[in-house]
């Protein structure tokens, strides 16, 4: 069973603990939903802190809402716009400390105050983002954003 109880050590441990199990977690599922909902839970449990974790999915020049765990969300984002839409249109993880002083930020949950957004590229091309929000200004660092994007790798060879 995967509960908060299960990270112990240092962030940097944590975070590897929390990678293995979902590597170990989707090892023999191929089905892209069942996949996205289980990391997106599996994130839920491991992070303090945050208020929203989930992905959207890229449909065209656009992003569509997909498993998630948090308060309804906005269900499509352009490119470009908002903090999903950069990261996607730049393949560039986003760590915003204060989403208010972000250009342009969409706020779907007016309790998050800081985010961070890494793009999943599979063949050069953007299928999607991994979007945390945090009630917490600063809440996302170095650190998260380094192993959030390994998660994300690990992720990308199961989907």
């Amino acid at each position: 069973m995967f509960t908060a109880e299960n990270f112990t050590g240092t962030r940097e441990e944590q975070y590897k603990a929390v990678i293995k199990q979902l590597d170990a977690l989707l090892t023999g599922e191929s089905n892209v939903v069942a996949n996205l909902a289980n990391a997106s839970a599996l994130l839920n449990v491991f992070l303090q802190d945050i208020n929203w974790v989930g992905f959207y999915v890229t449909e065209g020049n656009q992003l569509v809402l997909g498993p998630f765990q948090g308060l309804p969300a906005c269900v499509r984002i352009p490119f470009g716009r908002g903090v999903c839409g950069v990261a996607a249109e730049t393949k560039t993880t986003q760590l915003v400390a204060d989403v208010h002083k972000f250009p342009g930020h969409i706020a779907c949950d007016a309790a998050s105050n800081s985010e961070i957004v890494i793009p999943l590229i599979k063949n050069n091309e953007v299928i999607g983002v991994l979007d945390i929000d945090s009630p917490n200004k600063g809440r996302f660092d170095e650190i998260d954003q380094t192993y959030l994007e390994e998660f994300v790798d690990i992720l990308l060879k199961h989907i």
